[in-house]
């Protein structure tokens, strides 16, 4: 099993959504979050004064799944939420040890 974290740009998760959604993905965690990378910020004006924006919003997805859908998942991921520009975002990938889904107690695999 493998835990699939990735980190795109706000506007991306409905797309992004529906490619796992038609790779038979049911679920998955999302969180606003802010952060940078390589964009490293930028500035805005408000009302006639320019400020600095250090963390960009982005959104992080987190997706447990069988191992046996890494590669699926992970391309359908940077085709959905690529948009060529510095800040299409990061995917990481973990190994999960462990699933329990607590309404039922099942285990590993059956618990995703």
């Amino acid at each position: 099993m493998k835990l699939i974290t990735a980190i795109i740009k706000p506007f991306k998760i409905d797309d992004v959504r529906e490619a796992l959604t038609q790779l038979g993905i049911h679920g998955m965690t999302v969180t606003e979050v802010r952060g940078f990378g390589r964009q490293k910020g930028h500035t805005e004006l408000y009302r006639g004064a320019e400020y600095a924006v250090d963390f960009l919003p982005k959104m992080k997805l987190e997706i447990a799944i069988h191992s046996e859908l890494e590669e699926a998942v992970i391309e359908a991921i940077i085709q959905a939420a690529h948009t060529g520009k510095v800040g299409d975002g990061k995917i990481f990938v973990t190994p999960l040890e462990q699933v329990i889904r607590v309404r039922t107690a099942e285990e590993g695999v059956d618990a995703i």
